[in-house]
């Protein structure tokens, strides 16, 4: 792909890329109904259950297979072509919605049902999400990824914003059965757009002993310093800060007194913040002070995290969540474009699954403890006390290591 001219139009990268382009649009289509469904996953398993630590645990049910497969899913993505794993993974998870939808809608769903079919999404999303991942690289070049990285992350908060919109109108017309289905209709959109997609073949890992082969990423990933020191970062701070959206509607209703249509309001909050700011790092593109951006975003996170514990206006929680958003979607985009540009082609897929397994993958951990926290102390306790142990780690993190402050 031709080097872009200077710009701060973040959607610049869709303009020279066609195959990112066609990307871009069937995978936001298809994340609307993705995040409706999500908002309708934890509404309705606080209805069947009435219990915060059940809604924790849904929402662990869809990331745990992520932490156990997606090394698995590395593999794979390096030895296979991308472009066909993600549509034969997508495709899976098109059944997997359209199973929710149905059980929902004939009234056989139970907890039970509800964790065992979340399962399901998450082991299909454990070789998805590598796949997709690295393959942006192929989309637009190394030297375009952070815009790329950026504005697929302005889409997905977008749907963010849609989804949850859309969501509490679903759930008051039609019922929320429908959320489900209409997410199923949704990936037709992306395999449509992936089917349209043309990339070049490219040298794919060799077929050896499979072992052998994670065990070369995972050394990587370990004497690499800037990359063991960012996987760290995003361990942490996934363990204790990501559960914030696990427990947003039992803090919706338990806490600020909203029904559905509140907690989708306070969802769209963070979509909002988060989409504006996945749109500035993209107009930013190589501009952006990388290293900055990382420090201050990794530090004002944990600290709105114990405003929002704090609050009981939901006014004042929907601006904290807004900026909460974009603390969130600028520390991704940065640490994601940063392994990505320091792994070498062979191994990209394999280290992005590693960073998967550990972003992704240790928040079910998070959803269990925040979820017992919240049982036995409350939903204010469990966000405001698991956000101040990571904002003592980041303190400790960025002093201990200069290289997450500056550019080596």
């Amino acid at each position: 792909m031709p080097s872009l001219a200077p710009s701060f139009n973040p959607f610049r990268v869709l303009v020279h890329s066609p195959n990112f382009r066609i990307f871009f649009a069937g995978q936001t289509t298809s994340l609307i109904g993705t995040w409706m469904q999500q908002v309708a996953l934890g509404w309705l398993a606080l209805q069947l259950s009435n219990d915060a630590f059940v809604v924790g645990v849904v929402a662990a049910a869809g990331t745990l297979p992520i932490l156990v497969f997606s090394l698995p899913g590395g593999l794979v993505a390096d030895r296979y072509h991308r472009l066909r794993v993600v549509t034969i993974a997508q495709a899976f998870m098109l059944a997997e919605a359209t199973l929710l939808w149905w059980f929902t809608w004939s009234g056989h769903l139970t907890i039970s049902w509800l964790i065992a079919i979340a399962l399901l999404g998450g082991i299909f999303a454990a070789f998805e999400i590598p796949a997709r991942q690295s393959m942006f690289i192929e989309l637009v070049g190394k030297e375009h990824v952070m815009d790329a990285i950026a504005l697929n992350s302005s889409g997905f908060n977008f749907a963010r914003i849609a989804g949850p919109s859309l969501a509490a109108l679903v759930i008051a017309h039609l019922g929320i059965a429908w959320c489900f289905g209409i997410n199923a209709l949704s990936y037709l959109a992306v395999l449509a757009s992936l089917a349209l997609i043309r990339l070049p073949k490219l040298e794919v890992a060799p077929r050896g002993r499979s072992l052998h082969a994670l065990g070369e990423a995972l050394t990587f990933v370990r004497t690499h310093r800037l990359t063991w020191v960012l996987m760290r970062v995003v361990a942490v701070y996934s363990l204790l800060g990501i559960p914030v959206l696990t427990l947003l509607p039992v803090l919706a209703r338990d806490v600020l007194g909203l029904n559905a249509g509140g907690y989708g309001l306070l969802m769209t909050c963070v979509g909002v913040g988060a989409m504006l700011g996945a749109l500035g790092v993209a107009s930013a593109g190589p501009r952006l002070p990388k290293h900055g951006a990382l420090t201050m975003t990794s530090l004002a996170f944990p600290a709105l995290l114990v405003l929002v514990s704090l609050s009981r206006s939901e006014v004042i929680t929907g601006v904290l969540l807004f900026l909460v958003g974009g603390c969130m979607v600028i520390q991704s985009a940065v640490i994601n474009a940063m392994l990505q540009t320091s792994s070498p082609d062979a191994l990209r897929g394999r280290v992005i699954s590693v960073y998967v397994a550990v972003f992704i993958g240790t928040s079910p951990i998070g959803s269990f403890v925040s979820g017992a926290i919240a049982r036995t102390w409350g939903v204010s306790w469990a966000i405001g006390g698991m956000a101040a142990l990571m904002g003592v780690f980041g303190l400790w993190a960025f002093r201990r290591y200069p290289e997450l402050r500056v550019a080596s």
